[in-house]
């Protein structure tokens, strides 16, 4: 069944409507205020994207406009916004454990760049 939307003329408010191919003609009331007067309207609509096309819209500089990595505030919002745009669900409460995590390691010193990986690490290290 498709969703057909409306707009109340009266009160101005949205209004969505399950209907049946027998039932496009008929009337409807809005939900809110009762009126008969309503505009059908173009309803939204979500577009899927691939995983590489949303890894290229992450790569646009513009995307990282209004970023301070100096206040976790703003550290906090682009990662909720990379995440739901990769399609993940992160809570405030795993931000606020990745910002913890990263403030203990930068406070300890933590270099990734010179820290152990697999292309640098000796055999005698091991």
């Amino acid at each position: 069944m498709p969703i057909y939307e409306y707009i109340c003329l009266q009160c101005k408010r949205r209004n969505s409507f399950f209907v049946r191919l027998s039932e496009v003609t008929e009337h409807r009331r809005c939900q809110y205020c009762s009126s008969e007067q309503l505009e059908r309207i173009m309803s939204r609509f979500a577009a899927v994207k691939s995983e590489e096309s949303r890894l290229e819209s992450l790569a646009d500089p513009s995307r990282w406009s209004g970023l301070d990595e100096n206040d976790p505030a703003s550290v906090a919002k682009f990662v909720r916004k990379l995440g739901s745009e990769m399609g993940e669900d992160i809570s405030k409460e795993e931000i606020e454990q990745m910002a913890e995590e990263a403030a203990k390691e930068s406070e300890s010193g933590f270099d990734q760049e010179n820290s152990p990986t697999s292309d640098n690490i000796n055999a005698d290290d091991i």
